[in-house]
C-alpha cells in the first residue's frame, strides 16, 4: 500500500510529513528503553525481514494482490517505539533505492503503514494479552489478531488522508468501501505472516520476542487446598553471560535473502490493494494524466525513476530472474546495514545517558 506522489495534495503531504517527523523522534527516544545489546542488531534484521516480505505479493482477489504492511509484526518483536523505526527504514530505502511509494509521500507513507499499524497492532495485542491466559498459544492469537485489524485501519487512515487532501474528486464513502474491503482480505495474510513468525520466534527464543516479556505466569503451589504463589526463583548471578543471538540473526538474515533473492520472482504480479481501488475509483485521475505529459514536464515522476534499482530490478541485467533477484539481495542487505547502524545509535546513547546518570549521583552526594 505504498502510496505514490499525487495521490495527496501537497499541504496533507506536508502535515503528514511533519507528524511522521514527530512520530520517529518520538520512536527514537522510546527505542533506547526497548533496545540493547542482543536486541539492536536483531531489529536491524526485523528491518531487512520486513522488506524482503514485502516483495511477495500474494493474491487476495481476482486481479488483486496484497503484501505485509510489518507494522504489527515489528510491534511484536523488538517493540512499539522500535516497530515504527523498523517499517521507517523500509520505507526509506525503497523510496530512494526502487522507487516504490512516493518522496513527497514519504510522511503519508510512515504515517499511513508504520505508525497507524503499530499503534493499532500493539493496542490490541496488549488488550487482549489483559484477558487471556498468558500461554505462548495466546501471544501467537493476539498477534494474528492485531495484525489482522491493523491493515484495515490503516486503509482507513489513508481514505482520511484522501479525504482532507485528495487530488481527485472521488466519493470519499467509495474509496473507504473498496479500501477496507480489499484490506480486510490481506489483513489474512498479514495476520497469518505475523502470528507464524511470532510463533516461529517463541519456539526458539521466547525471551527476544518483546512482546511475550514478563507474561510467563507465577508458579502456583496447592498448600492446604488453597493455590498460592511459590517462592520466587533465585536470581540466576552465576548462569553466565547472556544467550548468543548470532545463530538466530543469521538463520534470519539467510531467510531474507531468499526470500528477496529467490522466493520474490514468483510472487503475484497483480496490483496491489491501493494500486488497484486507484485504478477502479479514479483515484489516480491526476496521476495518468501527468503520465502522458513528455518528459520534464511531469509533476508527479518519480524523483529516484532513474536509480539502478528502480522497480526492484537491476539495470543492464537483462535477465528477468536474475535482475529481480539481486536487487532484492541488495535491497536486504543496505537495510539491515542502515537499520542496525541507525538502533546501535539510539543503544548506545541509552547506554551513555545511563552512565551519566551515576556520574551525576556521585557528584551530587560530595557536595
Amino acid at each position: 500500500m505504498h502510496v505514490p506522489d499525487g495521490f495527496i495534495n501537497a499541504p496533507v503531504s506536508v502535515a503528514a510529513g511533519v507528524a511522521a517527523v514527530g512520530a520517529v523522534a518520538v520512536s527514537l527516544r522510546g527505542a533506547r528503553r526497548e533496545l540493547d545489546e542482543r536486541t539492536a542488531p536483531l531489529a536491524g534484521l526485523v528491518a531487512a525481514f520486513i522488506f524482503a516480505v514485502q516483495m511477495l505479493n500474494f493474491p487476495v482477489a481476482a486481479g488483486t494482490s496484497g503484501h505485509l504492511l510489518g507494522g504489527a509484526l515489528a510491534a511484536m518483536l523488538v517493540g512499539p517505539y522500535t516497530g515504527v523505526l523498523c517499517v521507517s527504514v523500509v520505507l526509506l530505502m525503497q523510496g530512494i533505492l526502487f522507487a516504490d511509494g512516493g518522496l513527497t509521500a514519504l510522511g503519508v507513507n510512515i504515517t499511513v503503514m508504520g505508525v497507524v499499524t503499530v499503534v493499532v497492532a500493539y493496542a490490541i495485542f496488549r488488550g487482549l494479552l489483559a484477558v487471556l491466559p498468558r500461554t505462548r498459544a495466546t501471544v501467537t492469537a493476539a498477534a494474528f489478531t492485531g495484525a489482522l485489524v491493523s491493515v484495515p485501519a490503516s486503509a482507513a487512515a489513508f481514505t482520511l488522508l484522501y479525504a482532507v487532501g485528495g487530488t481527485t474528486e472521488v466519493p470519499v464513502g467509495k474509496v473507504l468501501t473498496a479500501m477496507v474491503g480489499v484490506h480486510v482480505l490481506i489483513g489474512l495474510g498479514e495476520a497469518a505472516i505475523t502470528a507464524a513468525t511470532v510463533g516461529a520466534v517463541l519456539a526458539v527464543r521466547p525471551d527476544l520476542v518483546h512482546g511475550a516479556r514478563g507474561l510467563a505466569a507465577p508458579l502456583k503451589l496447592r498448600v492446604d487446598g488453597e493455590l498460592v504463589d511459590a517462592p520466587a526463583a533465585p536470581a540466576p548471578a552465576a548462569a553466565g553471560p547472556a544467550r548468543s543471538t548470532r545463530k538466530l540473526w543469521a538463520t534470519g538474515l539467510v531467510t531474507a535473502l531468499v526470500l528477496a533473492g529467490f522466493v520474490s520472482f514468483y510472487a503475484s504480479a497483480s496490483p496491489d490493494g491501493l494500486e488497484k481501488v486507484a485504478a477502479d475509483k479514479g483515484v489516480d485521475a491526476k496521476v495518468k494524466e501527468d503520465e502522458e505529459k513528455p518528459e520534464g514536464e511531469r509533476e508527479y515522476e518519480h524523483a529516484t525513476a532513474d536509480s539502478p534499482l528502480a522497480d526492484y530490478g537491476v539495470k543492464n541485467v537483462d535477465n528477468e530472474r536474475l535482475s529481480g533477484g539481486l536487487a532484492g539481495v541488495i535491497g536486504v542487505g543496505s537495510t539491515v546495514a542502515v537499520g542496525t547502524g541507525i538502533f546501535w545509535v539510539a543503544r548506545n546513547r541509552r547506554a551513555a545517558a545511563a552512565a551519566e546518570q551515576p556520574s551525576a549521583g556521585a557528584e551530587r552526594a560530595a557536595v
